[in-house]
């Protein structure tokens, strides 16, 4: 597998963003916050998804473009549209702004085959909590080329968010 380059993902259109020229990382693109939302019940998760339940959620409302989230686990919806070809993945990480002032993403593999605005789980572990502006640079995604094209993923997530 090899590194897809941030050139690549944008000319192909793989990654859409807001700014080129702010989000195009080394190696990457950054993914920023476009919704944030808090979980008002408890999930579901089983082994073959036929009693999967996700969690209610309830959308926070930005005042002045900011949020005040307390310590917590939030869900966040990216503004950016991604499009996995059938010969790559995908993976997400925090910037190290995110972890640095005590928060950090969790995320998922990205299918080959995905298509939509992902969602992230936004973790605030600082006790005093994150002012978080929309459209904050939350996390950095980058492609991996894989060796084939490999079978693509038509699982209810894909076209999410459009």
């Amino acid at each position: 597998m090899a590194v897809i380059s941030p050139d690549e993902l944008l000319a192909k259109k793989i990654v859409e963003v807001l700014d080129e020229n702010v989000q195009k990382q080394q190696a990457g693109v950054d993914v920023t916050a476009r919704e944030v939302y808090v979980a008002k019940g408890p999930a579901l998760v089983d082994f073959d998804n036929k009693e999967r339940k996700l969690p209610e959620y309830e959308p926070l409302a930005w005042e002045n473009d900011r949020l005040e989230l307390k310590p917590g686990i939030y869900k966040v919806v990216i503004n950016e549209i991604v499009r996995i070809p059938k010969n790559a993945i995908a993976l997400c990480l925090p910037r190290s702004t995110l972890t640095r002032a005590g928060a950090t993403i969790y995320t998922a593999l990205w299918d080959p085959g995905y298509v939509g605005r992902g969602e992230v789980a936004l973790a605030v572990h600082n006790p005093h909590g994150l002012v978080l502006k929309k459209n904050a640079r939350i996390g950095q995604i980058f492609f991996l080329r894989t060796e084939k094209d490999m079978e693509e993923y038509e699982g209810s997530y894909k076209y999410q968010n459009l």
